[in-house]
């Protein structure tokens, strides 16, 4: 467990990833408690080990590539949250089906951006110096290199995907996480925003 940032009332850690399975990230805040993006490996270790930062409310899983010993965690009393359309996918039933309005604070909520599978979805948290947690819709290219957009033959939809990058132009943060984030080598921030709109201009400009 590796702590990469810390706000006035949250924090948050990496807890797992790398060697083709996605990142997966905790956020401990004041407000919701523990949120999970993607699903680590059960043990009651580490649910323990979380437990200590914040009781583990949330598990949040951007798309279908996250989800892991999901059965698991829900008997430990964490509810799931995903886009219905993935959970089919999975054919899991989740507890929390996100829709265009759900929040879970007022401060965090979601960013459907369907494209690289039929139910991608990022987390948000708004509140300054604001992060997104983008799983499998932006990642590295190289492991140094700050998040864009990388195609793949088994994208559901690249259309959308890049129509769904359009609308990040007006939001604002300053750090952002991806499926395919490598401690210690994956820039994410400050300066996320900033960073991922150039590498994105570069990507449409060779277009």
């Amino acid at each position: 467990m590796q702590e990469l940032c810390t706000f006035h009332d949250r924090s948050v850690y990496f807890v797992e990833g790398g060697s083709g399975s996605p990142a997966v990230f905790f956020i401990a805040d004041r407000d919701a408690g523990g949120i999970l993006i993607n699903a680590p490996r059960f043990t009651a270790a580490r649910l323990g080990e979380l437990q200590t930062l914040a009781p583990v409310q949330i598990l949040f899983l951007p798309s279908r590539f996250g989800a892991q010993d999901i059965a698991r965690w829900r008997a430990a009393g964490v509810k799931t949250v995903a886009q219905p359309v993935e959970a089919a996918a999975l054919s899991l039933a989740v507890d929390i089906p996100l829709d265009s309005k759900l929040r879970l604070t007022r401060t965090i909520d979601f960013l459907p951006m369907a494209g690289r599978t039929a139910g991608s979805c990022g987390l948000r948290l708004r509140n300054k110096p604001g992060a997104v947690f983008f799983g499998p819709i932006l990642e590295q290219a190289h492991p140094h290199s700050w998040p864009t957009l990388v195609p793949h033959p088994d994208d559901h939809s690249w259309e959308n995907r890049l129509f769904g990058c359009l609308g990040l132009q007006d939001i604002h943060y300053e750090y952002a996480f991806t499926d395919s984030f490598v401690p210690g080598q994956s820039p994410y921030g400050p300066g996320a925003d900033q960073a991922i709109a150039r590498a994105l201009e570069e990507l449409f400009a060779a277009d």
